[in-house]
């Protein structure tokens, strides 16, 4: 199909056009909406099996910017209707140049995983179901295919069977339910009732972080009101994991309601915090522990990994992600409570036209309609069954060790972090020149990595997270790597 031009999109009108004066809109009946969307629905196949058919050979990265996209798809709104399979074939024209190579092999940037099958054909399932999802009284069939994609996963990561499982956006959302929870919680054990008190007066609860956190840990506090100047911040070693000596020091110098922020996987190194070291220490002071694992929790699943993870089942929250290792399609992350009494003290609404079920989705998490996002983690659960899930997670850091290697043999190429897991650091002799090989990387398209700053210098980050790399795109890319270098 030629590319419909930004004028033409303007413009376009098919078969439901009707001519209009002032607000005449136009009908259809029912049948015609019917064949519309059976239309409609089969242009979007059509366009989503070609947009991943182009993905090995195609540029990983943008070959425009925003600018260019607003220019194909934006101006006036049209005054008249337009048909959907046209809306549709618009769409898929006009997206190309635009999009990213995410779902292929070679897209190594920030961490983000591709889409599984199994999990990218249900993600078309929940669409046409269009289920609202936050009650299992309205929505039984979703609510329950989410419960049981939650039970699945404690029970691969060893977590408590009992805990809840919260279906939300990300790692973004799943550490603010459960910070959130926590901050509930240890004031509650305080004798503080937050929901009839509000937070004037409240006791003022230690916040206790690592120096290399995650910056989505700093944002959950400035959403619950935990400014910067409250924050404890625990040094680290070489490779991003919080000392154990530092949160003792910590915690002796103060006391009341505290919660400690662990993580399970740095975002640059993907080191993970010494958990049986680290949880008794904050559980002897009285401290909530929540882990950040949005890609980390997943080598629990791992019979050659789950070392990494040792000690961490004896936290009190931990948040994760489903769009990042599991592959499957944003958005979904998960956020985990220990006592699900926590969770409805936290979450519960009211409202007299409410029905309740016993623990719903929305007494989990802060959204009460949602889509159905856990659904596709349930596919792709079933569809790997465990010894999939531990290969898959397996193959992600036998991918990075080998990413790390041929890294390491490119003269000028320095490997910055140890390759426990799935995440591979390096940089060149200078800031000026790491930070131009980045740029060089993503206009020659082969691959994406991107930028980050480890101890205060400039480095590149290559995140493996998708089933869809292969030892030839690993490959591809160190040859990209190496002419760019040489």
């Amino acid at each position: 199909m030629a590319p419909i031009s930004a004028a033409a999109a303007h413009s376009a009108s098919g078969p439901l056009s009707r001519p209009s004066t002032g607000a005449t809109l136009a009908l259809v009946d029912a049948r015609d909406g019917a064949d519309d969307r059976e239309s409609a629905l089969a242009a979007a196949h059509e366009a989503a099996l070609e947009w991943l058919r182009s993905l090995d050979e195609r540029p990983v990265w943008p070959r425009v910017g925003l600018d260019e996209m607003l220019e194909v798809f934006g101006g006036p709104l049209p005054e008249h209707s337009t048909d959907a399979t046209a809306v549709v074939r618009q769409l898929a024209d006009g997206a190309g140049p635009g999009l990213v190579g995410i779902p292929g092999g070679r897209f190594f940037g920030f961490v983000i995983g591709a889409t599984l099958p199994a999990a990218l054909a249900a993600d078309w399932l929940v669409s046409a179901w269009d289920q609202n999802s936050g009650s299992a009284m309205l929505t039984p069939t979703t609510v329950a295919l989410e419960r049981v994609a939650g039970q699945w996963m404690l029970d691969l990561f060893g977590l408590p069977a009992g805990a809840s499982v919260g279906f939300v956006t990300g790692g973004q959302l799943a550490n603010f339910a459960c910070l959130l929870t926590a901050r509930n919680a240890v004031l509650a054990r305080a004798g503080w009732d937050l929901a009839e008190q509000g937070l004037h007066d409240a006791p003022r609860v230690r916040f206790v972080v690592g120096a290399d956190r995650h910056g989505s840990i700093d944002r959950a506090a400035r959403f619950l009101g935990i400014g910067r100047a409250e924050w404890t911040v625990v040094e680290a070693d070489d490779q991003g994991r919080m000392l154990a000596s530092g949160l003792e020091r910590a915690l002796d110098a103060g006391e009341g309601p505290a919660i400690v922020c662990l993580q399970a996987g740095e975002v640059h190194t993907g080191a993970f915090d010494d958990f049986g070291a680290l949880i008794p220490v904050a559980h002897r002071h009285g401290a909530w522990v929540h882990v950040d694992g949005a890609f980390g929790l997943w080598a629990a699943t791992s019979p050659r990994l789950r070392h990494l993870t040792a000690g961490m089942a004896a936290a009190d929250s931990w948040a994760t992600d489903a769009h990042k290792t599991l592959n499957v399609p944003y958005d979904c992350g998960m956020a985990i409570i220990r006592d699900p009494a926590d969770s409805i003290a936290a979450f519960r609404t009211g409202g007299d036209y409410l029905v309740y079920t016993g623990l719903d989705p929305w007494d989990v998490t802060p959204e009460l309609s949602r889509r159905a996002r856990g659904v596709p983690a349930w596919a792709a659960l079933r569809s790997l069954g465990r010894a999939g899930v531990a290969e898959l997670v397996e193959r992600l850091h036998a991918n990075a060790r080998a990413m790390a290697e041929g890294l390491g043999a490119i003269d000028g190429v320095r490997v910055l972090n140890d390759v426990d897991y799935t995440q591979v650091m390096f940089r060149l002799a200078d800031d000026a020149a790491t930070r131009a090989l980045g740029a060089a990387i993503l206009a020659e398209g082969t691959a994406v990595v991107t930028g980050a700053e480890w101890r205060g210098r400039a480095a590149l980050r290559c995140s493996m997270s998708s089933w869809a790399t292969t030892p030839a795109d690993v490959d591809r890319t160190l040859a990209a790597v190496r002419s760019l270098v040489g």
